[in-house]
């Protein structure tokens, strides 16, 4: 599955969807998110389409990253059909991640 990028007009639409989702809040100069965009991509590769990965730059997207009162990034928030259910605020390894959502999947 590709990794989406999404704005404030359409993310309401880009989330809509069964199953899980996670949305990562970042910026392009903030260091630690740059490393876990890595992660994030490592993950997308390894995963069988089980999880949508949306990005927000809150720099571009000032309003839903508020909506979601993100207030420092990394953040990124699982969603389960539409709804967030969980919150990581910091850069996370590979392995971290996928014990994060592997909690989410039943």
């Amino acid at each position: 599955m590709t990794i989406c990028h999404t704005t404030d007009t359409t993310f309401t639409n880009d989330l809509k969807s069964e199953g899980l989702t996670l949305v990562n809040f970042w910026a392009t100069w903030c260091a630690p998110c740059r490393f876990f965009g890595t992660v994030l991509e490592a993950f997308d590769r390894e995963q069988n389409n089980e999880v949508r990965i949306l990005k927000v730059n809150v720099d571009e997207e000032a309003n839903t990253a508020a909506q979601f009162g993100v207030m420092s990034i990394p953040t990124t928030i699982l969603f389960k059909n539409g709804e967030p259910v969980d919150k990581i605020v910091g850069a996370i390894p590979l392995e971290q991640l996928k014990k994060f959502i592997d909690g989410h999947k039943n």
